[in-house]
């Protein structure tokens, strides 16, 4: 071996067995002569026994099966819209609701509008995501929140995710380019068919 094969056994020298697992025994095909064999001696060193390598390797392509799975059923961004504009227009009426008390004593009042008009926006996603991993757009469409892995997001996915989406002029635009949108991405969840 070479210089690059020394580069190599240091890169697999750091990797975890999973890892190393996966590129001997799952992804032979990505890579390079060099690295496999580093891969596969550096595997060798760590003495793994035979069958916690078969439990990894069936752990590691069911993790995939459930990625492509995941992928599969998130929703499009024609859904995510008619998401969009179902809890806009519940929202709005929520806001109007809530301020209208405020409209009739109109100057100093406009703070605890925009409070009002803040608070409900932030409790209604939150609180309705929190709860039960959908808005009322999202039961509407038969969707839900989901984490990458497809689990349920824990409260402070949601709340990240909640307080992303008030960047909204670009939040909304990114999803003409893909199926999340900002506030999915930033916050590691996907919406999904459920």
């Amino acid at each position: 071996m070479g210089i690059m094969g020394n580069d190599f056994n240091q890169i697999m020298s750091s990797k975890t067995a999973e890892e190393l697992i996966k590129i001997t025994r799952i992804s032979r095909d990505d890579y390079q002569s060099e690295a496999l064999e580093a891969a596969d001696s550096e595997l060798a060193k760590r003495e793994i026994p035979d069958q916690e390598i078969e439990d990894i390797i069936k752990r590691i392509i069911e993790a995939e099966g459930k990625a492509i799975e995941i992928e599969n059923s998130t929703v499009g961004s024609g859904i995510r819209f008619l998401n969009f504009l179902i809890d806009s227009f519940i929202w709005l009426i929520a806001v109007f609701v809530l301020t209208l008390p405020l409209n009739a004593h109109r100057g100093s009042q406009m703070l605890i509008g925009y409070l009002i008009t803040l608070a409900s926006y932030i409790l209604y996603y939150a609180g309705l995501e929190i709860k039960f991993q959908k808005t009322l757009g999202k039961m509407i469409t038969k969707t839900k929140v989901v984490t990458y892995n497809g689990e349920a997001p824990s409260n402070a996915d949601i709340i990240v995710r909640t307080l992303l989406r008030i960047i909204a002029p670009f939040d909304i635009v990114s999803f003409l380019f893909t199926k999340n949108g900002f506030h999915d991405r930033l916050s590691g969840t996907k919406v999904v068919k459920g």
